[in-house]
């Protein structure tokens, strides 16, 4: 007696907001190689060409995340829709950014499922969880979302938390994963305002030309190390774990991604050809709260906010996306910081 052949799964088609992102270059790549992606499609403002990248499946479609009739256009006919698109800095009024942030984000999800998607794929951040002095080391889902005190940036992504699963539980037809990743490097990370704080985005070129330079010194300059640790991913772990949401089993909810092992100041410093000298990090936590709570302006740049992400270690565990997503990172942390600073 033959045994009755499983239906073959349906291949999908895919609708990416912001594509030639950071998180983009680490997604398209793998569902351009998988065979259970169809057709996929990039939106943004601005135009371009996915032929560029090697793209053969992604077809470009003009449409504005504050724009909620151009996204249901644009998303007709969509399986999944991965959301990507988001601002951290830039020269845009406070307004406008949360307009493309915050409003634009729920447009996107309400465009979803109105299209008729299954799934919704969310790039959220460990940000969401706020910098609080009582938060556990490591977190993990469990642990509630709160906004920050002072950076707007983490007050918005844990406030999208809470208004996506509002949504997703008026329209339980379409599947919410929520990713948390911390700072996302690689290849692509050069102006990556969309994975890196905006003082860090402006530093990665200037630090491999640093280090460059400094593998010729004998001895490296002397510059400070707080004893604070970091985690890191890199963006090709990322486009995994988003590609394990699109078609993996495991079931909607919000998941924490990082690379194995921390990354301390002291390997950063050592990376780039320096030679570390040991901070207090209590000190440096303390001069972060400080700072963060300073107007900005005039006391400080906006830029200055970020202090505040120093001010308690943000550190979570990836245990539940490695057991119910099945992700398992290729890279640690001090790999990612390697190949950012080594690739382009």
């Amino acid at each position: 007696m033959s045994r009755a052949k499983k239906p073959r799964a349906k291949p999908l088609t895919v609708a990416v907001t912001g594509p030639t992102g950071t998180f983009g270059f680490g997604l398209i790549p793998l569902l351009e190689a998988d065979p259970r992606i169809k057709r996929i499609v990039g939106i943004a403002r601005r135009e371009f060409d996915p032929a560029s990248h090697g793209w053969t499946k992604m077809e470009y479609r003009r449409g504005d995340v504050r724009d909620p009739s151009a996204l249901e256009e644009a998303f007709a006919g969509a399986d999944v829709v991965v959301h990507l698109a988001f601002l951290i800095t830039g020269t845009a009024p406070r307004d406008t950014i949360r307009a493309i942030n915050v409003d634009g984000t729920l447009n996107t999800f309400r465009a979803a499922a109105a299209a008729g998607a299954k799934r919704f794929v969310y790039a959220s951040s460990v940000a969401a969880y706020g910098f609080h002095p009582d938060n556990p080391v490591p977190l993990t889902e469990e642990w509630p979302t709160r906004p920050a005190k002072h950076l707007f940036y983490a007050q918005e992504k844990a406030e999208l938390e809470e208004l996506l699963t509002g949504e997703a539980e008026r329209h339980p037809e379409l599947g919410l994963y929520l990713l948390r990743p911390p700072i996302v490097l690689g290849p692509h990370a050069v102006g990556a305002k969309n994975v890196l704080p905006g003082p860090l985005a402006a530093l990665v070129p200037l630090a491999r030309g640093a280090a460059r330079l400094l593998d010729r010194l004998p001895v490296g300059p002397p510059v400070p190390a707080p004893a604070l640790p970091v985690q890191l991913i890199h963006e090709d772990d990322v486009g995994q774990a988003f590609l394990l949401c699109i078609v993996g089993a495991g079931a909607p909810g919000a998941y924490n991604i990082a690379a194995d092992g921390l990354v301390t100041a002291a390997e950063v410093a050592r990376e780039l050809g320096l030679t570390a000298f040991p901070v207090p990090g209590g000190v440096v936590q303390r001069a972060g709260r400080a700072i963060a709570a300073l107007p900005t302006p005039p006391f400080v740049p906006p830029a200055g906010e970020w202090a505040e992400a120093i001010s308690h270690p943000s550190i979570m565990d990836a245990a539940k996306a490695k057991r119910e997503l099945g992700w398992t990172p290729s890279y640690t942390g001090l790999e990612a910081l390697r190949d950012t600073l080594t690739k382009r």
